[in-house]
């Protein structure tokens, strides 16, 4: 294998959009950062974290996992508008998700249709410079490129880009996770960027394989994906990272801890 960065894992720990009946996940707030902690020990670099809309929980949250280690927590629900999100940027985490174009996702228990236009996308940019908090891009189709891009050459997002690929997600964003949708995903991203994927079911498996040979980063966990192989939920999100740390192993790729990934993403 040829020489690439150091693999970065992202443990995403929330719970299975679809296999809600499985309940291997942080049920409380104090089991979310105890799981962020065995994740971080198990070997992720990063911690995706579903805060509370609450300020003073949020940001317990957030100091309960600093306090144990130097995991770099990443706050998602990115389904939320700007407004809605000020929580998580007083809460002062490492890396902040925004969608780089609109939600349209449908699940059993729930269906999420946002729009996001050009004018949030910058105010977000606008608001991780000013409190430093690095944004992770969500990108579900090429057309985000354009977001991207458009925001690039206005001079207010800067490199490293981190963008994280959705492959498989349920709804009007939906896209299949083969090889042909990977590949061209990742011919067409904009310069000086960072990549993960995260799909969703047991196609898993197979975009994961393609990210870790090629140079790529992943993103797991009971939220995308509950089973620690078909039909077998996992004991926990500690085990879920364990596996993928020890295929990544397996294929040539070096773990980087949250130091050498805070580097590589430009934290």
């Amino acid at each position: 294998m040829e020489s690439f960065e150091k693999f970065i894992l992202t443990a995403t720990t929330a719970n299975s959009w679809i296999f809600p009946d499985i309940l291997n996940w942080a049920q409380n707030y104090e089991d979310l950062i105890k799981d962020a902690i065995e994740c971080y020990e198990a070997g992720a670099a990063i911690t995706h974290v579903h805060l509370p809309r609450d300020f003073k929980m949020a940001s317990e949250i957030v100091a309960g996992i600093r306090d144990k280690c130097d995991v770099i927590i990443q706050a998602g629900m990115s389904s939320f508008p700007i407004e809605e999100r000020q929580s998580d940027f007083e809460a002062k985490p490492d890396m902040l998700s925004v969608i780089s174009c609109h939600h349209a996702e449908h699940f059993t228990e729930a269906s999420v249709n946002v729009l996001h236009p050009l004018e949030e996308l910058e105010a977000y940019c606008l608001k991780c410079n000013e409190t430093g908090v690095k944004p992770e891009w969500e990108v579900w189709h090429t057309g985000s490129y354009w977001n991207l891009q458009f925001l690039i050459d206005k001079g207010i997002l800067k490199g490293p880009h981190i963008l994280t690929h959705f492959f498989n997600w349920p709804g009007g964003t939906w896209s299949p996770a083969t090889p042909d949708e990977f590949f061209h995903r990742i011919k067409y991203m904009p310069e000086n960027c960072r990549y993960t994927v995260s799909t969703m079911g047991k196609e898993q498996h197979r975009i994961a394989y393609y990210a870790i040979i090629n140079g790529g980063n992943i993103r797991v966990g009971t939220e995308d994906y509950p089973f620690i192989s078909d039909g077998i939920p996992a004991k926990n999100n500690a085990e879920i990272v364990s596996n993928w740390v020890s295929l990544a192993k397996q294929l040539g790729r070096e773990i980087a801890d949250p130091s050498e990934a805070r580097k590589i993403l430009g934290l």
